[in-house]
């Protein structure tokens, strides 16, 4: 089996550099690096978005839980598809036109203030942490599990080819590789899994007919089968979705705002896909096999199912698909947040960026090395909590509300993010606080939303200077539009206002 696996992986790592280094105009400037200069067709992006958004949580987390946990984790990626469907209605259209390439560009942008934007990275940078851990420790199990080398291979695999693919061509060189490994990964597991259903005769039945396993719910909620705890999870997805770094920079990619509706069209069309994936492997899993972690038992099913050569090769296919959805989202994070982060400190351009993302890279390796491993659906909900509880309702109420301050979105992001963390931190402590430890979306982001319009609301004065035009360009159509003031239809602008 160690032979099929190391050959899967091997491939995924191999074809990932090939493609990111092929890929044309790699480095002609800033908007090349931030934006892949503007020429990523509606299909390409929304099979990227669909590559970076089908993590290890949704290959490996999701299905183990239903497998162990039931019916109600059908749920989960119903979440996913709501928030698509609230950021195409809220949030594509206005957001593309303001010009602003990252959420804390948006920030300064509408709101006017420096430190807000300063402010608003280092969420962009706890949420993107919070997905590059859940990734490194997914690819430790895959390689400990079915190898039995130590963790920090996988780690270490993941971190080198995603840093070469992004130093390479920034989001332009990211886009290819996702959008190739999308396709793989979703033949691999539907591939995989309807032979294993093929060759085993599992019946449909037995879902009903056999129990689950119980257990505690994870962080955010994650594996509670009660109806609020499912609640709690379909929240934090259909809201967090809209303020995850590296769904926002793609809605950029496109040549204009049609293009960009397009693309998240495509991807709600190619989720839908993928969302025949848990299911499958929940079901096999749960009749095949038992007594293993959540993110254990997709892996160890075809094993399990047809012990000998058929068992391996199959074993080294899902390998394959399984590090295509690491290196599919690690590089999507890793250029979104090493964009931000390098715009808010120096705003100098391709060599602040490739800094900015070796750092974050490397602070990524760094909590994976001091942390254990966590379900990865635990530590994406985790990230997704904070995002509802942030910038959702900074980009909620900053393009649709124009008394919007400043102050009330810092207070909002200091109530709505504290209260996420605190939660988080006691339940990860044992502290017991009732329902709130476990389900953190559904009181921080009221919170949130509570405190942006009160505190916006006590200091008027504060409302920024020239918010009518903003809101015009937001909101006009494009054909509307001035184009030299329309800044995405430039082709060279940049991020900052």
């Amino acid at each position: 089996m160690t032979v099929a696996v190391l050959t899967g992986i091997a491939f995924v790592l191999v074809l990932g550099v090939m493609v990111g280094a092929a890929r044309p105009r790699r480095s002609s400037g800033v908007s090349d690096f931030y934006v892949a200069a503007r020429t990523v067709p509606p299909w390409w992006n929304g099979a990227a978005i669909t590559s970076e958004f089908t993590s290890a949580a949704a290959c490996l987390g999701t299905a183990g839980l239903i497998a162990t946990r039931g019916g109600p984790m059908l749920w989960y990626p119903v979440g996913a598809a709501a928030g698509f469907v609230v950021i195409l209605a809220l949030v594509v259209a206005p957001l593309r036109r303001s010009g602003t390439y990252t959420l804390p560009d948006f920030a300064e942008w509408r709101l006017g203030s420096a430190r807000l934007r300063q402010f608003a990275t280092c969420f962009v940078l706890l949420i993107g942490l919070a997905f590059l851990v859940a990734q490194l420790h997914a690819a430790g199990i895959v390689v400990r599990l079915l190898t039995g080398l130590p963790p920090w291979l996988g780690w270490a695999a993941v971190a080198a080819v995603t840093l070469a693919v992004a130093l390479a061509g920034g989001l332009g060189s990211v886009t290819s590789v996702q959008a190739v490994q999308f396709w793989l990964k979703l033949v691999v597991f539907l591939g995989v899994g309807v032979a294993c259903w093929w060759m085993s005769g599992t019946r449909p039945v037995s879902w009903f007919e056999e129990g689950y396993r119980g257990g505690t719910a994870e962080l955010a909620g994650s594996g509670d089968p009660s109806l609020p705890g499912v609640l709690t999870v379909l929240l934090a997805c259909a809201l967090g979705t809209m303020g995850l770094p590296h769904l926002i920079v793609r809605l950029y990619t496109n040549r204009d705002g049609h293009g960009a509706r397009r693309s998240i069209v495509a991807t709600q069309a190619m989720l839908a896909l993928f969302c025949f994936v848990p299911p499958l492997y929940g079901l096999l899993g749960h009749v095949h096999v038992s007594g293993a972690a959540a993110d254990e038992i997709v892996l160890l099913l075809p094993a399990r199912m047809h012990p000998g050569l058929v068992g391996e090769l199959l074993t080294g296919l899902l390998a394959a698909g399984a590090f295509a959805a690491f290196l599919g989202t690690t590089g999507g994070v890793l250029v979104a947040v090493g964009g931000a982060v390098s715009a808010s400190l120096t705003r100098a351009g391709v060599r602040a960026f490739r800094t900015a993302v070796g750092a974050v890279l490397l602070a990524a390796l760094v909590l994976t090395a001091v942390t254990s491993p966590r379900a990865s659906v635990a530590l994406v909900l985790v990230g997704l909590s904070l995002s509802a509880a942030t910038f959702c309702p900074l980009l909620v109420l900053g393009i649709w509300w124009r008394r919007l301050t400043a102050a009330g979105a810092a207070a909002g992001f200091a109530l709505g993010g504290g209260v996420t963390v605190t939660i988080v931190v006691c339940a990860e402590a044992g502290v017991k606080m009732g329902a709130l430890t476990s389900y953190p979306a559904p009181v921080a982001v009221p919170v949130a939303f509570a405190a942006m319009i009160g505190i916006s609301l006590v200091t008027p004065g504060r409302v920024p200077r020239g918010v009518g035009r903003m809101m015009a360009r937001m909101h006009l159509p494009e054909r509307l539009q001035n184009p030299r003031t329309y800044r995405p239809s430039l082709p060279g602008d940049r991020s900052s206002p």
